[in-house]
């Protein structure tokens, strides 16, 4: 089964890996948190688990758009003042939901932001 995880971290240090960019993390910190998630990365391509993961831009580059009594209305920017901001993806071909919690359980996100796991519905033909 596949399963989308949506990688939320907090804008205000914007980039990639977002969990280097965390106030109050040291050095060391940083280097472990780093080999860790080299290594899951590893781990998730060598099992075939891992299907693609995107990084996102920074959310002041974010656009949103509506559309309300046939009117095109478009944002730029964050739309709304929130606390986290959706930085990434990451798409896992899975056996169940459990092995796709553990794996989420385990992206250094998950101890500074969220990581929110979503099943993707395969019934319906992707687009494109």
């Amino acid at each position: 089964m596949k399963y989308l995880m949506l990688i939320y971290t907090s804008p205000r240090n914007w980039a990639h890996p977002s969990f280097l960019y965390q106030d109050g993390v040291t050095d060391a910190d940083r280097e472990q948190m780093s080999k860790e998630f080299e290594a899951l990365l590893t781990e998730l391509s060598e099992s075939g688990e891992l299907v693609t993961g995107v990084p996102l831009t920074d959310p002041a580059e974010e656009r949103t758009v509506r559309v309300r009594d046939g009117e095109r209305l478009t944002t730029d920017g964050p739309f709304a003042e929130i606390k986290e901001h959706l930085a990434g993806y990451f798409v896992l071909d899975c056996a169940n939901i459990e092995r796709v919690t553990e794996i989420a359980a385990r992206f250094p996100d998950a101890r500074f932001g969220r990581v929110v796991i979503r099943q993707v519905d395969e019934s319906v033909p992707p687009a494109g």
